[in-house]
């Protein structure tokens, strides 16, 4: 595998101008390589082993990015759209700059955890069929959810188009029976961020109030992805979701701190953590 790259192709990688704009930076001294001035823009360069200075500042180049974005409501998950925003849209111009694209897909009013990389390698082993990634929701629920099921869920949903989901996960964290206040804090926001954000299901939440259903706050895993997955998951069992949220993917959990529109690059850890629990994967 070739190790060296043009200077100018790295400069450019990592957002600091065009082909052009770089060769004119060259010309006007602003970029050294292990202490020498740069000549020629097109000169090979070592990444992991020469010196870059741009400006004074010491280029650290890399060719990969892992972004963790709380999704919010109102985005599509795609890299380009005529129609909606996209989640590209929430980052900045020196992440974009990477080509990032979005580790599978959240539902346009679905909130929570995406994850956007231009590592290829790593989004097809995550979003492999025979890998089951566990991919875990939290949701507001119409309907009063208990054990039938749990049950139910724990062998497997038909959904509407006959096929049979893989055994998941259901947890119910809290019930609000009609007349009842929403005593759990989570599914209290829930209820009032579906009520007040545009692009989320408030009027379906308002005509459950008013048919005076109970609402569930529950948590599943599922270890799949179907399209609108764990909406048609409900509806199986005469259920309505109205806020759903992805809470963790794999090893990949939520920051709780990330309010919903807002992302950072992936830490070490975590990074190290899926890498890790890729490598345990079954092929």
């Amino acid at each position: 595998m070739k190790k060296t790259i043009r200077l100018d192709k790295m400069l450019g990688n990592l957002g600091y101008g065009t082909r052009s704009g770089i060769k004119a930076l060259v010309r006007q001294g602003a970029v050294t390589v292990n202490g020498a001035a740069a000549k020629d823009p097109g000169m090979q360069i070592d990444p992991e082993k020469d010196e870059v200075v741009l400006d004074g500042e010491r280029i650290a180049y890399r060719d990969t990015v892992y972004v963790l974005l709380h999704k919010p409501a109102g985005y599509v998950s795609a890299t380009e759209d005529n129609r909606d925003r996209t989640v590209l849209e929430l980052l900045d111009e020196e992440t974009n700059v990477f080509s990032p694209f979005p580790v599978g897909r959240l539902d346009k009013d679905t909130e929570g955890l995406l994850l956007l990389t231009n590592d290829g390698k790593l989004s097809h082993e995550l979003l492999s069929p025979r890998k089951h990634v566990p991919k875990t929701y939290r949701a507001l629920v119409a309907g009063e959810v208990g054990q039938e099921d749990v049950e139910r869920f724990a062998g497997g949903v038909a959904l509407d188009d006959g096929y049979v989901t893989l055994p998941a996960e259901l947890k119910v964290l809290a019930v609000a029976r009609a007349g009842e206040s929403l005593g759990h804090p989570e599914m209290a926001q829930a209820a009032d961020r579906t009520s007040r954000v545009p692009g989320l299901r408030g009027a379906e939440l308002a005509e459950a109030r008013r048919q005076g259903l109970a609402l569930s706050w529950i948590e599943l895993t599922i270890h799949e992805g179907k399209y609108h997955q764990v909406k048609r998951m409900f509806q199986a069992v005469e259920k309505e979701v109205v806020y759903l949220r992805r809470v963790a993917m794999g090893p990949l959990g939520l920051d709780p701190a990330l309010a919903p529109g807002e992302w950072r690059e992936l830490t070490e850890e975590e990074l190290a953590a899926l890498r890790d629990y890729r490598k345990g994967q079954p092929e």
